[in-house]
């Protein structure tokens, strides 16, 4: 785990004006934890503190309940649905959203804001060239040469109840020539020489704008929603009664597209995630006048 600072140098966890942001280690999760140190260093006389790095959604929860952490920067829907709280698979993303919160607020006592306005769920994806040779749109369309695919897939994807690997044929109706499970980050390089024919990404990866990949719809809708929310501790919002309206400015502010591009900047273009999430509330004027909530 790596401890950083935004506004002030070292960690201070005692100063009860410091809100502590804590983040997994994808980019995605650094680009929005910065967004909101920056968000409430701009706006509140509040300092903040990163927690970043944290290995898995899992060690970022428990830092939520050790108060290690105010703030869960990246939380989605389905992985904390069967995850934390292990509970059945919901496929519709009103009725995930709705279990979640309730869920949250009663065993937790944290509240789980809107939606960023993005879902990074699970992605089918191929080169523009193999789409456009067999005429793939839909993950169905892969069907008629499923058999000549090798696909690389998430590791942790294969054995996942209710929305993995075996349930996935059960659903679609087909199966791959061979399925390789592999560290994520390494799908996107497999696809692009060819030694994949397909793999299973994220869909708000940068990667796949640098990759210049295709995005199969999930026409059976097999994956459950993975919508993207922050997370704080009740103790906090108490704590601080202006905090919530500042959150709030987030809610539906960043669709697919954008998230996509967030990443690419920081991905492909070599920004630190800091520069980004600045440079995104400065061109949006921080969002004010959106403290109606």
């Amino acid at each position: 785990m790596i401890l950083s600072s935004c506004g002030f140098p070292g960690v201070s966890g005692s100063d009860e004006d410091t809100i502590k942001i804590a983040s997994i280690s994808s980019t995605e999760s650094q680009i929005m934890a910065n967004m909101i140190a920056e968000l409430i260093n701009h706006e509140l006389d509040y300092k903040t503190t990163l927690v970043n790095n944290l290995g898995s959604a899992t060690v970022s929860h428990q830092a939520m309940i050790r108060n290690d952490a105010d703030i869960s920067a990246t939380r989605y829907t389905g992985t904390d649905l069967t995850g934390t709280l292990n509970l059945p698979v919901e496929k519709d993303p009103a009725k995930a959203s709705k279990i979640v919160k309730r869920e949250f607020k009663k065993r937790y006592n944290q509240t789980w804001f809107p939606t960023y306005g993005f879902a990074d769920t699970y992605a089918f994806m191929v080169t523009q060239k193999t789409a456009e040779k067999y005429q793939l749109e839909t993950i169905s369309d892969m069907g008629k040469v499923a058999d000549q695919f090798n696909a690389g897939v998430d590791t942790s994807w294969m054995n996942r109840k209710g929305d993995g690997y075996p349930d996935f044929t059960k659903d679609y109706g087909f199966d791959f020539q061979r399925v390789y499970p592999m560290q994520i980050g390494l799908v996107y390089d497999a696809v692009e020489v060819n030694k994949m024919q397909t793999v299973l990404g994220y869909s708000t990866d940068g990667r796949i704008k640098s990759y210049n990949l295709k995005i199969l719809k999930d026409n059976k809708k097999f994956f459950p929603p993975y919508d993207c929310s922050l997370v704080v501790n009740d103790s906090v919002l108490k704590a601080h009664p202006d905090l919530k309206k500042v959150l709030h400015r987030l809610d539906g502010k960043i669709d697919l597209d954008t998230m996509q591009s967030l990443n690419y900047q920081v991905d492909n273009d070599l920004l630190e995630p800091s520069v980004v999430a600045q440079r995104f509330l400065v061109k949006h004027n921080y969002f004010r006048g959106d403290d109606s909530k």
